[in-house]
């Protein structure tokens, strides 16, 4: 099995075009919206997904980059995304409870400072306005099992 295997769903993924990522307030929210199908499809699908592990953090903590330091399991579905506040992430969990599949959290804790240094470096066409990443670091609600989360991992980064 190869990392390819691995299951991932990034709302950013669905802004990606053949001239890279662009991102409108309307491109957002079809990305939301695709993103939740492709999960209601991914935690339907045979055989079904053991669990499903919700990744968190500000933009640039190190999310997608502790994606790929896992092992690779067909029976993970990763949902790759900042969900800021518990209202971010109600409906995550709304589709993993209804598909019946556990889901965890895993909370990718940064420093904002390292966060904002690790957007600089990115892509041209993936950087973060600093403004975005400040607004979602003061909204910032660690995950909660009263959510729904049967399990929540707590990755310190930097």
């Amino acid at each position: 099995m190869s990392a390819r295997d691995r299951i991932i769903i990034n709302p950013d993924d669905f802004l990606e075009t053949e001239n890279g990522r662009v991102w409108t307030a309307e491109r957002n929210e079809a990305a939301w919206a695709w993103s939740y199908a492709a999960l209601e499809q991914a935690l339907s699908r045979s055989p079904r997904p053991e669990r499903l592990i919700l990744v968190c953090g500000i933009q640039g903590s190190g999310k997608t980059s502790w994606i790929a330091s896992q092992p690779v399991c067909q029976a993970t579905v990763y949902f790759d995304a900042a969900l800021p506040g518990i209202r971010h992430r109600a409906r995550v969990i709304v589709i993993a409870k209804r598909a019946g599949i556990p889901i965890e959290a895993v909370w990718i804790d940064t420093p904002v400072a390292m966060a904002l240094d690790r957007n600089a470096r990115r892509p041209a066409d993936q950087i973060v306005p600093a403004a975005a990443i400040l607004s979602v670091a003061r909204q910032f609600e660690p995950p909660s099992l009263a959510e729904g989360f049967a399990r929540i991992l707590i990755h310190k980064s930097g």
